[in-house]
């Protein structure tokens, strides 16, 4: 019986009693509790949120009604399966009220599968195809641009995702930023975030529309439903095409989708995607800076470093005065020593020479050139012979050489009274044959030169010049 079961009121209901709202609440909850201390549910996890504090907070549906449950922290690890997105389980647990709020929850105090739900299995076949395919390889990823100059959003122009990115950016590197508007949740949201990944893909290098360096498509938490877009297949292909590396942003860290596996990174937030494709702007003055710290003090040690080693090395040095008395002394003794050694070379040499004079005689030299002229003589007299010989036989061939070349002068068959025959053109004739009626020709005598024209044959004789 609840604590707040009436009693008889009087025919006057403005004496029946006023319950406080607390008093209300805390009785709901109360007769909530004892007539439903356990119940057993199945339903499709929505909105499965694991908060820092250890406890899970979710949601149960089916196709007409939802109910909100959460598992405590002590429960958790007493869980058969990992509550995810979309997966039809059964619990048990008992039902309670949330009276500041007039909310009714399950405590769920075990939790087994009950199968996967149709759209997560509907899924998980088209991420097998796609796997097979090799749309999933590390090897096919693009590696991010380090420094990009343009990023190209695709995410709902309105709403706190588009807000929270070009915060990040501005305060990370600011650069110019191409936000291209979708939809992100119902039926033409897939097209239209395809449609727009094509289209930052073939904006023109050097164009009017600068072409992005990076892509984002982002969008905030939300169910399996509000999600679904995301694992379209045509997308999926679309991003596994794309030239430009793209980072998917979509939902909370603990919703997956279809693309996060085909594109080149996955962020867990938009925010998270924003750090993803630019570095921190101040971090990279400060590294510079580091560095240029590094350098000069690098310079600094080794410059300090050269000094010391150079005085080092100057201590073991001799002082220059030492070393210019020392060789002023060396060439001091040298210069002695050159003298007198000079002294001793030419009397040396004089000696030598009176030697050589001493042995010196006219007929030293007479008796060489004596022996010289008599070889000469007799050479000249063995000579001679030869060189009469050689000179006859010179002149016999010369004789014979002449008697050839007379007999072959065209010139002496004239002077037996022969006569050569050229044609107008200076040519000789050697058949007169080649010669026609009429044609003039020159006559060549022994004496001079005359014309001729050539007559025609004779003809047969005729029967009357025969007597």
């Amino acid at each position: 019986m609840s604590d707040l079961t009436p009693d008889p009121a009087p025919a006057d209901s403005d004496n029946a009693r006023a319950y406080s709202v607390s008093e209300l609440a805390f009785a709901l909850k109360r007769t909530l509790e004892d007539q439903y201390g356990f119940v057993r549910l199945r339903g499709e996890l929505s909105k499965v949120t694991f908060h820092s504090n250890g406890h899970v907070y979710l949601s149960l549906k089916d196709e007409k009604a939802v109910i909100d449950g959460v598992v405590w922290k002590g429960s958790v690890r007493n869980l058969s399966v990992r509550p995810e997105q979309g997966l039809e389980v059964v619990v048990t647990g008992r039902i309670t009220t949330y009276p500041q709020g007039s909310r009714y929850q399950i405590v769920i105090e075990s939790m087994t599968a009950a199968g996967v739900g149709a759209l997560l299995a509907q899924m998980e076949r088209l991420k097998a195809r796609l796997a097979a395919e090799g749309l999933f390889e590390a090897s096919r990823k693009q590696p991010l641009p380090a420094m990009p100059t343009v990023v190209g959003v695709i995410t709902s122009p309105t709403g706190a995702v588009i807000r929270d990115i070009l915060h990040r950016i501005r305060d990370r590197w600011p650069c110019e930023v191409l936000v291209w508007p979708v939809v992100v949740q119902g039926e033409a949201a897939a097209a239209q975030v395809a449609a727009a990944i094509r289209g930052f893909n073939d904006l023109p290098e050097g164009g009017p529309v600068a072409r992005p360096d990076i892509l984002i498509v982002a969008r905030g938490g939300g169910s399996v439903e509000d999600l679904w877009p995301f694992n379209d297949e045509a997308l999926a292909r679309t991003v596994a095409a794309s030239r430009i590396p793209l980072v998917s942003a979509v939902g909370h860290e603990t919703d997956t989708t279809l693309i996060d596996f085909v594109s080149d990174r996955r962020a867990p937030t938009p925010t998270a995607a924003a750090e993803m494709a630019t570095p921190v702007l101040s971090e990279l003055r400060g590294g510079l800076s580091e560095l240029s710290g590094r350098l000069h003090r690098s310079a600094g040690r080794i410059v300090i470093d050269r000094r010391g080693r150079l005085e080092t090395l100057g201590r073991t040095l001799a002082r220059v005065p030492d070393l210019v008395e020392l060789a002023e002394q060396r060439l001091g003794l040298a210069r002695n020593r050159l003298a007198a050694g000079l002294t001793r070379n030419v009397a040396v040499h004089e000696t030598r020479l009176a030697r050589v004079a001493g042995r010196l005689r006219p007929g030293l030299l007479s008796r060489p050139r004596e022996a010289f002229s008599e070889r000469l003589a007799g050479l000249a007299v063995r000579l001679q012979p030869a060189l009469d010989r050689s000179l006859s036989r010179s002149r016999e061939r010369l004789e014979a050489l002449s008697a050839r070349l007379g007999s072959a002068d065209p010139g002496a068959p004239l002077a037996r009274g022969f006569a050569r025959v050229h044609r107008a053109d200076g040519g000789l004739v050697r058949q007169g044959a080649v010669l026609r009626p009429g044609e003039a020709v020159r006559l060549v005598f022994a004496d001079g030169e005359r014309g001729a024209v050539i007559e025609p044959p004779p003809g047969p004789p005729r029967q009357g010049d025969l007597f």
